[in-house]
């Protein structure tokens, strides 16, 4: 099955990176916890910030694909469940950022902990655990996981695919004890938001450790990274209007491709089909080999 994923979508191998600045914070919350106004604040104070969403709308193929087999390495690689990632596949990513936030962070916590272990540690969390479950059960699993668009998409261009195995296939199902994205989350949900911050505060020293909500503001924040406190109001971002929008500008950005590409799928199906039934029928012409392999060119050429 992943040989025929390799086939059908995939993408060069993404350029080795050199890091020149060290990673600094980990935002080690699980999504809706604040991660979009915590990445905004990050920036503010002059942090070279990676958010989930900077993986989202990855215009390169390849690095989503390297992404999606970090996670498919963890929740379903090693029989032996031992499973080590390092900094160098993760600076593949994330570049020369200095705090990280997000999809990252919520996949890979005691990896990251591992490949960058002088980074501080922020533990971004909801009050409100209901709340929460709310908003999880709301954007990812009736907004996304349980939407046929989504499921239709992921066949009919490579980036998108990728990006539905990182989270719908591998990802939250993985996070989630789980085999389906829906049932983990609507089932696990809450003891793994609270295994998850403790897992978080057992493997960081107190004096590397922040436990840090969105109504904590700046002071908090700014004090543990020795940061001067900004003038002007703690960001205010991502809710549940505004994570609904974005995904439709993602769905609609690549849209367009997959329809393009269920066109040439449906041509060369019916070329395919039209060539067969002529050779069958003994009326194959001579051209026709020529025209096959076009055809079948395109419609393994997936991008």
């Amino acid at each position: 099955m992943y040989a025929l994923q390799q086939l059908l979508y995939g993408f060069p191998e993404p350029a080795p990176h050199k890091r020149s600045k060290p990673v600094e914070v980990l935002c080690l919350g699980l999504p809706r916890t604040g991660t979009e106004s915590l990445s905004v604040a990050l920036r503010t104070l002059g942090l070279q910030t990676y958010h989930g969403w900077d993986l989202v709308f990855e215009p390169d193929g390849s690095k989503l694909q390297h992404c999606t087999e970090l996670v498919r390495r963890k929740y379903n690689g090693a029989r032996d469940g031992d499973v080590q990632i390092t900094s160098a596949e993760f600076d593949i990513l994330i570049g020369d950022s200095q705090a990280v936030v997000d999809s990252l962070c919520i996949l890979f916590a005691p990896e990251l902990l591992t490949a960058y272990p002088d980074a501080k540690v922020i533990l971004n969390m909801r009050p409100d655990i209901n709340a929460w479950y709310r908003s999880i059960d709301k954007t990812i699993v009736r907004g996304i996981d349980q939407s046929w668009i989504m499921w239709w998409m992921q066949w009919f261009s490579a980036e998108f695919h990728w990006l539905y195995c990182l989270y719908l296939r591998y990802g939250y199902p993985g996070v989630f004890h789980s085999v389906t994205t829906t049932d983990g989350i609507q089932r696990n949900a809450k003891w793994v938001y609270r295994d998850h911050c403790n897992m978080v505060q057992g493997m960081v020293p107190k004096d590397k450790l922040l436990k840090w909500s969105v109504e904590d503001g700046w002071e908090p924040l700014c004090k543990f990274l020795n940061k001067p406190v900004p003038n002007e109001p703690f960001p205010q971002t991502n809710t549940p209007g505004s994570y609904a929008e974005r995904a439709d500008k993602l769905v609609k950005k690549r849209l367009v491709k997959c329809l393009r590409n269920l066109t040439l799928t449906v041509m060369a199906i019916g070329g395919i089909s039209t060539a067969v039934v002529m050779w069958w029928q003994g009326r194959f012409p001579e051209v026709t080999s020529l025209r096959l392999n076009d055809l079948l060119g395109r419609f393994t050429k997936m991008t």
